[in-house]
């Protein structure tokens, strides 16, 4: 296979994930946390760079489109260590302590606490949460990304 074509379907497959996120979001009512949303930009950005090299063919964009994807599979592995509590999450979408807190504060915190939680896991398959499999999925998509780069340069 062309490492064209390897490409058209890296971005094939991200624009996949963004199907499948995109239909738990709206058939499945799930809304995304502020992290999944981090999650599908590299995924958009991919597949509108399998758009570009359909027109123009340059291994540098394949690359690029690796990185991307790469770069959204640590997202995902970084909110799938947040839903773990192997590591703290950013503070807008994780619970926090009450530890001295005032009555005030405390509601205040309540009041002003996101409606989907990024340490939540509301789904999960043999184990493994959304963002675990947007990881390994993302890691995939970034090898053939990559295979495209490599059988590009070979000829």
């Amino acid at each position: 296979m062309s490492g064209r074509n390897l490409a058209v379907l890296a971005g094939l497959a991200s624009a996949g994930m963004l199907l499948a996120a995109f239909g738990f979001q709206y058939l499945g009512d799930m809304a995304p946390c502020k992290m999944c949303l981090w999650q599908r930009w590299p995924h958009a950005i991919a597949a509108a760079l399998a758009l570009v090299l359909l027109f123009l063919p340059h291994r540098l964009l394949m690359l690029a489109g690796g990185a991307l994807v790469l770069a959204g599979a640590g997202i995902a592995f970084y909110h799938a260590g947040v839903e773990q509590h192997w590591w703290l999450g950013p503070t807008t979408c994780t619970s926090q302590g009450i530890n001295g807190l005032s009555a005030d504060e405390l509601m205040s915190q309540i009041l002003n606490a996101p409606l989907v939680r990024c340490d939540e896991i509301p789904w999960s398959l043999f184990g493994l949460s959304m963002a675990a499999w947007n990881a390994v999925v993302s890691v995939g998509i970034a090898l053939l990304w990559l295979r495209a780069f490599r059988v590009t340069a070979a000829r």
